[in-house]
């Protein structure tokens, strides 16, 4: 395959794995050896076996960080402070994009940034959505009350008032309060339960705060 061909059939998409490519008559591993050949040539990144993308000046679409952590570790959605920065439910930027997952904990590092997977158990695995990034790109975030309840069951100590102070949280008036406590008293979790208490404290002395100025 000649590399006009590669742009030919994946010039538009922000990622791209092999399976695109080896439709029709071709050669599984002559194609294999191409692309090792254009990622050695710096015309493309493997993010990792089987996963692309286009490098500059050829990449016309930037994939989305969250994209490609959902492509990196498929059935994973994205959480923990990447999402909490997402809804703007924390001030600051998040340099490392953080998601979970019900496989092993592994980080990878590719040209678009550090991607981090936590571990959970399989019962834990839902309230997230796709979400649309623009460009045409999608991917599988944590609500935003699911976000903050997978931070505290990761981190030791997270139920405590002092971590949960320590993340500065704000615009708490976004959180849907009663779907927190349902995912609270559903996990069977006390230290969720606890730190359910203190978030639904803090985003009342938040909207008390409000009404005062």
């Amino acid at each position: 395959m000649e590399f006009s061909a590669l742009l030919d059939i994946v010039g538009n998409e922000p990622l791209f794995g092999t399976e695109v490519l080896l439709a029709g008559d071709v050669s599984p591993a002559d194609i294999r050896r191409q692309l090792s050949r254009w990622v050695t040539a710096g015309k493309v990144y493997q993010l990792r076996r089987g996963l692309y993308s286009l490098a500059p000046p050829y990449q016309k679409v930037v994939p989305h960080p969250f994209l490609v952590a959902n492509r990196l570790q498929p059935g994973s959605y994205i959480s923990l402070q990447s999402a909490l920065a997402y809804y703007g439910l924390i001030p600051e930027r998040v340099p490392v994009t953080t998601s979970v997952t019900t496989g092993r904990p592994t980080t990878f590092t590719n040209p678009f940034g550090q991607f981090d997977f936590h571990h959970i158990q399989i019962n834990w695995l839902s309230g997230y959505r796709l979400v649309d990034l623009g460009n045409d790109q999608k991917a599988f975030v944590a609500t935003l009350e699911k976000a903050l309840l997978d931070l505290v069951n990761l981190i030791p100590g997270g139920d405590t008032p002092q971590y949960l102070n320590g993340l500065r949280l704000q615009a708490l008036d976004q959180l849907n309060l009663n779907q927190m406590h349902l995912l609270s008293m559903g996990s069977n979790k006390p230290r969720l339960t606890r730190a359910f208490e203190t978030i639904q404290q803090m985003a009342k002395e938040e909207q008390a705060g409000y009404k005062n100025l």
